[in-house]
């Protein structure tokens, strides 16, 4: 009788399949690795040309996707921004803005060390994280320092870059470097107008990779800002 009875309830109803909207990917990090002309030298804190960015982010609709770390270090060096680099692995880059450089040609370091360097940091960065997009930012030094480094120097930032397959930025500081309204007294560091002008010029590279990678994820691409 015990089974009988048992058989004849009626089935417990199942939870009915649940309709919550699953939560949002958590956004991705673009992370500036430079020296002080991206820790802002000089300036307030949301002067400096990567917080800019994170404006242009939030104007282009992109601020829900990606966010921006700003890991400039004023003194830093290719060797120190690499030394710098297992820390920053610990938690996930999407986009890596190399920006070093410009004082290891101030100090008349070796161009083939800075090489080294910067093809290490990014060699680091693909071995965590293999789908990370790059982008070099190449410097430039004032002629004092003599034609052959200077030439030395320069063609650094290129060939790392096209041996990478990452996005090129030829000068970090073009338009604005040499400009005394553009600079602080130093004539090494942009003033406020001339951080606005490092930031257009890095989104002119930067925007484009969003993009694309906003397509490819099948996320709508932003509106275009300038």
């Amino acid at each position: 009788m015990a089974i009988c009875a048992f058989l004849a309830m009626p089935a417990l109803a199942a939870d009915p399949p649940s309709t919550a909207a699953p939560a949002p990917a958590a956004p991705l990090r673009i992370v500036f690795l430079g020296d002080s002309l991206t820790a802002g030298y000089g300036l307030d804190p949301d002067q400096a040309y990567p917080e800019l960015i994170e404006k242009k982010l939030a104007d282009a609709g992109f601020d829900k996707q990606w966010i921006v770390v700003n890991a400039g270090v004023s003194g830093d060096t290719s060797a120190d921004g690499l030394h710098r680099l297992n820390w920053l692995l610990r938690q996930p880059i999407a986009v890596l803005i190399i920006a070093l450089g410009g004082n290891d040609g101030l100090r008349g370091l070796g161009t083939a060390a800075m090489e080294a360097n910067l093809q290490a940091i990014i060699d680091q960065l693909r071995a965590k994280y293999p789908a990370a997009r790059v982008i070099v930012a190449g410097m430039e030094m004032p002629p004092n320092l003599g034609a052959d480094y200077t030439a030395a120097f320069a063609a650094v930032f290129p060939r790392v870059a096209q041996r990478n397959h990452a996005v090129l930025i030829p000068f970090l500081l073009e338009g604005v470097a040499a400009q005394p309204g553009l600079m602080q007294l130093d004539g090494i560091h942009p003033n406020v107008a001339g951080a606005k002008i490092v930031a257009d010029v890095v989104w002119k590279y930067l925007e484009p990779l969003l993009k694309a990678d906003a397509k490819d994820s099948a996320v709508p691409a932003a509106k275009t800002t300038s």
